[in-house]
């Protein structure tokens, strides 16, 4: 039996022996992985620092800071997530009990992301324990010092059985996935979630995937152009531009073309200095693979600002590409790096037209000052979320779902949705054994007045708020009449 086998063995023992179910032992374990944020936040900023080159306010800031959020957020709130949840009835139930009730899936698998290690790997793990499962977690091998660092002080803090952490590489991987597993939570490339999902669907298993792509960024000629690149420059280049959501290309008029490079050239120059590769909060290409991947990208396009490189750092200048085509090799695949290309368009028809032409992408990025033109957006495309006037800030709000559709992904989590997604919903209806004339109707022989009947108690749904408030409505109005005959 290989490693793999046995650790996966030892965690659905110890799921089964009902541990994880009672609410005191999930936030006992949320509290523990709090605490291991805190306790070990420089561990943290080192290992991140030794993948990414981040600085230890970046590594908080993207990587922690939300985390912290998350767990706080279900502590607070899993009393009610947990509880049963009543649904509306129809007549023929209307004295009986029927809920939805949250239960454990029961064995997770959460395979993490290189680009950052913590967060991604850590917050679904949150939903996993908040909605009482065991999870198995397989922190990406790109990122070796923070999988190292995982592996290492996790097991400190969280139940060694439930939430093992296993290290490897692709060998590693393939031998968990052939295992049974509840849910598999994949964050990383569609052309590895592909992989992962045939592997699931051996043992018709849910998957959750997170994965990318091109996410566009259309500019309206007529919006405030320097506050819009501002927020462009700083959504596109943190992380190096290894960011899942990162704004991927602009789009917009060729009027505008050359401002929007002056302005950009200006927010990078004011973010990162004249020299960003001595810049702190610049970061570096996670390795050389993905430095050469990236460089690769580049030809064929013209360089409007930027493109200096240093391939023994791993590093590569904010760079942006202007004149770019839909033939370019930059718009082939998803860049996961500093290079932002422009296309150009007539206006907002041929940019909708442009994103539709192409896979759904993880987010849709459009700055306007008309909200008509930004619902029409949101009308006549389809992404995994809009964004209007701003990068990456939606990923910050627990209460939106963070996912994508189609070729970027299936699934949500973040907040409630992780702990809903991790859930089986399971529907409960408790009925007495009286009032068998009633139910009746339902056995045969079916006649046309018990049809009638039942077209009336099935169909006829019962919204029991408003009933209770027309019930307290009648007794007070009664109360009332009974006190005035009183007083007469």
């Amino acid at each position: 039996m290989s490693r793999e086998q046995l650790i996966v063995q030892r965690a659905r023992k110890s799921f089964q022996t009902g541990k994880t179910k009672p609410l005191e032992f999930r936030v006992h374990q949320l509290k523990n992985l709090l605490r291991f944020i805190t306790e070990k936040r420089r561990n943290i900023a080192d290992a991140v620092k030794k993948d990414l080159g981040k600085s230890e306010h970046g590594t908080e800031l993207f990587e922690t800071l939300g985390l912290e959020g998350e767990i706080n957020l279900a502590i607070e709130n899993l009393m009610e997530w947990a509880a049963p949840r009543p649904v509306e009835k129809n007549l023929l139930t209307i004295s009986d009990e029927v809920y939805i009730q949250p239960e454990p899936l029961g064995l997770v698998l959460i395979i993490g992301a290189w680009n950052y290690p913590w967060a991604v790997t850590l917050q679904p793990l949150v939903g996993a324990i908040a909605a009482g499962n065991a999870a198995i977690i397989k922190p990406s091998e790109v990122s070796s010092y923070s999988a190292k660092a995982m592996e290492e002080l996790l097991p400190l803090y969280l139940d060694k059985d439930l939430y093992p952490v296993v290290t490897g590489g692709v060998l590693e991987t393939q031998e968990l996935l052939k295992q049974k597993f509840d849910h598999i939570f994949y964050t990383g490339s569609s052309a590895v979630g592909r992989l992962v999902m045939e592997a699931a669907s051996h043992h018709l298993t849910p998957v959750t995937l997170e994965l990318g792509g091109k996410s566009p960024c259309y500019i309206d000629k007529n919006c405030d152009i320097t506050v819009a690149c501002r927020r462009i420059t700083w959504g596109k280049f943190v992380n190096c531009g290894q960011t899942c959501i990162a704004p991927d290309y602009i789009l917009c008029e060729p009027s505008i073309q050359s401002t929007v490079v002056e302005e950009i050239r200006k927010c990078i120059k004011e973010f990162y200095t004249d020299n960003p590769k001595s810049f702190e909060d610049y970061g570096r290409i996670i390795n050389q693979r993905h430095f050469k991947r990236i460089m690769a990208l580049m030809d064929g396009s013209t360089v409007a600002l930027g493109g200096d490189s240093d391939e023994s750092q791993c590093y590569i200048e904010p760079t942006v590409l202007k004149d770019v085509t839909s033939e370019s090799k930059v718009m082939r695949e998803e860049i996961f790096g500093p290079l932002l290309p422009i296309i150009t368009v007539s206006g907002v028809d041929e940019a909708i037209q442009f994103i539709n032409e192409r896979e759904k992408p993880l987010v849709v990025y459009v700055f306007s000052h008309e909200k008509k033109l930004i619902k029409r957006v949101i009308a006549e495309t389809s992404s995994g979320a809009l964004l209007a006037n701003d990068c990456l800030v939606h990923f910050t709000v627990s209460a939106l779902p963070f996912g994508g559709v189609g070729n970027s992904g299936m699934g949500c989590y973040h907040g409630r949705h992780t702990f809903d997604q991790l859930s089986h919903l399971r529907s409960c209806l408790i009925k007495q054994l009286k009032m068998e004339g009633v139910n009746s109707m339902r056995y045969p022989p079916h006649t046309a007045k018990k049809m009638s009947w039942a077209r009336f108690f099935l169909l006829k749904q019962v919204n029991m708020g408003r009933l209770r408030l027309v019930l307290w409505l009648h007794a007070t109005v009664m109360m009332m009449y009974r006190g005035v005959e009183l007083s007469d």
